[in-house]
C-alpha cells in the first residue's frame, strides 16, 4: 500500500541480424519515438547515437509535457509532429499495433514503418537491439554489453534499477511516509556504495563505458534538478559526492552524450505533468552545474 509500482512493457519483439525474427535489421526500416525528458527512453537516444544509427534509426522527439491525452507530437523547440505516421499522439501507435491495448502509453518505442506496428516498448531491449542488431548496417561496432563483462553488468544492473534509477520514483509517487523513507534509504545507501566504488575505478564495469553506466547516468543528470526537490530525495545532492559527480561529468563529457541532454525538456517535463506533487506548476531556475569542467578521473582505471 501506498507504493508505486511500474507497468511492464507489452511489446517485446526483437530485431535481429542472423534472420531468425520477422524483424531482420535493415536501414530505414525502424523508427525511434522518444522523449529527451525520460531517463528511459534517453538511454536509448544516447545509445543510438553512440553507435551512430542515425542514419539507420529515424527519430522523433515527443513534446516534453505530457497532459491527460498522454505524450504528444507537437513543433516546438527540440520536439516536432510526427513525420512517419502523422499521429498527434502516441497512443495512436500503440492503437495501430493492438485495438484493444488498455496500458499506459510509455516511451520509448520503437516502430516498424514496414508493417505499420510497435516492435517493442521496452528501454531495457531497444537498447540492447540498438548495441548489436544493427552492427552489419552501421560501421560503429562498439560494445556496451560485452560477453565477458555480461555477468558483472547484469549484476550492476540489479542494484541500480530497483534502488536507484525506479527508486527515485518509489519515492517521489510514495503516498505513505514509510514506503517513502524506505525508498529514499535505499537510495542513498546505494549512492554511498557507488561513491565509494568509484573512488578506485573509471567506470561501473572494467576499464570501457558500458550499458550499467548508460542505465546509471539518465538518473544522474536529471537528480540535482528534479529528483532532490521534486521527489524529496533531499539527503545528498549529486554534487555532494565527489566521486559520482566527477563520474557524472565524465559521462556527460564523453562522445557527444551531452548532445542528448534537453535539461529544459527535463525540468519542463517533471514539473508541469506531475501536478499532483507539484500544483502550481512552476519551473525552478537552477541548479546552476556546469559539467563541462574538467572531471579529473582520467587516471583511474
Amino acid at each position: 500500500m501506498g507504493e508505486f509500482v511500474r507497468q511492464e512493457d507489452a511489446f517485446r519483439h526483437w530485431v535481429t541480424n542472423d534472420g531468425s525474427s520477422r524483424y531482420p535489421a535493415e536501414v530505414n526500416r525502424y523508427y525511434l519515438y522518444a522523449s529527451l525528458a525520460c531517463p528511459w527512453a534517453h538511454r536509448t537516444v544516447i545509445i543510438r547515437k553512440l553507435k551512430e544509427l542515425e542514419a539507420v534509426i529515424g527519430l522523433t522527439v515527443v513534446d516534453p509535457v505530457r497532459d491527460e491525452r498522454g505524450w504528444a507530437f507537437r513543433n516546438g523547440p527540440g520536439y516536432t509532429e510526427d513525420p512517419i505516421n502523422h499521429f498527434d499522439y502516441l497512443s495512436e501507435a500503440y492503437k495501430a499495433t493492438d485495438p484493444n491495448f488498455r496500458g499506459r502509453v510509455t516511451v520509448p518505442v520503437l516502430w516498424d514503418k514496414k508493417n505499420k506496428q510497435i516492435v517493442n516498448n521496452s528501454e531495457d531491449d531497444i537498447t540492447r537491439m540498438f548495441n548489436s542488431a544493427f552492427n552489419r548496417v552501421t560501421k560503429n561496432t562498439l560494445d556496451f554489453y560485452p560477453e565477458a563483462l555480461r555477468f558483472e553488468i547484469d549484476n550492476m544492473i540489479q542494484v541500480i534499477y530497483p534502488d536507484i534509477n525506479d527508486g527515485v520514483y518509489r519515492a517521489g509517487f510514495a503516498t505513505m511516509q514509510l514506503v517513502y523513507e524506505k525508498a529514499v534509504t535505499r537510495l542513498f545507501s546505494t549512492l554511498d556504495q557507488l561513491e565509494e566504488r568509484l573512488s578506485k575505478q573509471r567506470y561501473l564495469i572494467g576499464h570501457q563505458l558500458t550499458e550499467a553506466d548508460l542505465r546509471l547516468f539518465p538518473t544522474l543528470i536529471r537528480f540535482d534538478a528534479v529528483y532532490y526537490g521534486h521527489f524529496k530525495c533531499n539527503i545528498r545532492r549529486i554534487i555532494d559526492y565527489p566521486n559520482l559527480y566527477g563520474y557524472l561529468k565524465d559521462i556527460f563529457q564523453h562522445d557527444h552524450i551531452a548532445d542528448t541532454v534537453n535539461m529544459d525538456h527535463i525540468k519542463r517535463h517533471y514539473y508541469l505533468t506531475h501536478i499532483e506533487i507539484n500544483p502550481n506548476r512552476i519551473v525552478p531556475i537552477g541548479p546552476a552545474l556546469d559539467l563541462t569542467k574538467t572531471h579529473g578521473r582520467e587516471n583511474l582505471s
